[in-house]
């Protein structure tokens, strides 16, 4: 089980970011993925973390799932990640903690 170090977003979190960047409302389970990538990928351009984070799939500790902008990854062995194994500084990351409203830093979440 690979956990993640990031924060959540929700899907409708996401669709309204979309929106309010101007792209139609999703028609379809593909329309609404493609909002989700090009929600996420603006907040990180935008925050500076765009080539150091990913976004993933996970569950908080209640088992729901959400969509994670990833800022670490507890392996370092997971194909592709090239992301930090370790928690970063605030420095990395406070401008999304911004972007987003959040008062903490990122938590870990698993992705199973």
């Amino acid at each position: 089980m690979v956990k993640y170090c990031g924060y959540l977003l929700t899907d409708s979190w996401l669709r309204q970011r979309a929106l309010d960047m101007g792209y139609p409302p999703p028609k379809t389970p593909q329309d609404m993925n493609d909002i989700i990538e090009l929600a996420s990928m603006q907040v990180m351009a935008r925050t500076g973390i765009f080539s150091s984070a990913r976004v993933r799939r996970v569950k908080n500790s209640k088992g729901t799932y959400f969509w994670c902008i990833a800022l670490a990854c507890d392996d370092p062995f997971t194909a592709g990640e090239r992301l930090p194994a370790g928690a970063p500084p605030e420095a990395k990351y406070k401008a999304l903690k911004e972007a987003l409203g959040k008062d903490f830093p990122p938590r870990w979440y698993r992705t199973h």
